[in-house]
């Protein structure tokens, strides 16, 4: 088995139940061909560059799983006739790759200074 993670972007008008409903189906299509599921993350409705079957907004989750590479093609095909999925895209990632852990919201951005915070401090004094 080898780990893949799978960026999947939705269609933008689905929510609530809908929605949990949608990403649960995309877990049973992993299911259905013997992936170990890792981690799922979601990452919020973002801008698209451009128009994606009429939708410039899209829900953007990402998955990331071990499999054997021969069920990939049945993975993505399900992934293609699938309604609600707008684009996604399938990256093979290293053998040594491990999960990273959720980090606290505090911690994240500890000790990182915004971009313009230097430069108002220098022109105050």
């Amino acid at each position: 088995m080898r780990n893949y993670e799978t960026m999947v972007i939705l269609n933008p008008e689905l929510a609530g139940e809908e929605l949990a409903a949608e990403v649960e189906r995309l877990k049973e299509f992993l299911g259905k061909v013997n992936a170990e599921i890792l981690k799922v993350e979601e990452w919020g409705v973002r801008k698209l560059a451009y128009l994606v079957k009429k939708h410039a907004r899209g829900i953007y989750y990402l998955f990331i799983y071990k499999v054997d590479p021969g069920s990939i093609a049945e993975f993505e095909r399900r992934l293609r006739i699938e309604d609600a999925v707008l684009k996604f895209q399938t990256v093979l990632l290293d053998d040594d790759f491990s999960v990273p852990e959720e980090q606290p919201a505090a911690e994240a951005g500890a000790g990182v200074e915004a971009p313009g915070e230097e430069a108002a401090e220098q022109t105050e004094a």
